[in-house]
């Protein structure tokens, strides 16, 4: 072998080695993590994200579980009037029983809903339904579904909604 040839080779192997040390680190996925997080890692997710943490339910949604969210987006919640918002805000309990009405107990998958009511973490029921691969919860369309995280579900809806009055 000439010298110019191993010089080549050389060059060549060191090439490799580091675009797969640096593929390496890209090629490492993330795992799913808790529902807290997940809706924590997700843009249009950011004001529920703000609001379960003011409702202190952080803890709850990264330890606790196995939980469905049907989780209000960004735009759902500017749909929502500012006074009711503001009420909200003023009112942490109240806050967290409009929060637990999107939550159910345990983990149930875009496929599985079946037309019927389901019962939520807060104590009242929510009606499901699906229709083909469309799924509603109450008035809210599901705009993406199986979102899943390590104790549980998420579900993106356009709609925030309204526990019944007790």
């Amino acid at each position: 072998m000439t010298q110019f040839n191993v010089l080549a080779l050389s060059r060549r192997t060191a090439l490799m080695a580091s675009l797969t040390l640096a593929l390496a680190g890209c090629a490492t996925p993330s795992g799913p993590v808790n529902v807290a997080d997940t809706i924590a890692k997700n843009p249009a997710l950011s004001t529920l994200n703000t609001l379960v943490a003011q409702a202190g339910l952080s803890e709850t949604l990264k330890t606790g579980g196995p939980f469905t969210v049907f989780a209000p987006t960004n735009d759902a919640f500017k749909a929502v009037p500012t006074k009711t918002m503001d009420e909200l805000a003023k009112d942490p309990a109240k806050l967290k029983e409009v929060l637990t009405y999107h939550v159910l107990s345990g983990k149930v998958m875009a496929a599985d809903v079946k037309n019927s009511n389901a019962k939520t973490v807060n104590g009242a029921n929510v009606a499901l339904a699906k229709a083909g691969d469309f799924v509603t919860v109450e008035s809210a369309a599901v705009v993406t579904a199986n979102l899943v995280a390590t104790n549980g579900v998420i579900h993106t809806v356009d709609t925030v909604l309204m526990p019944p009055k007790k």
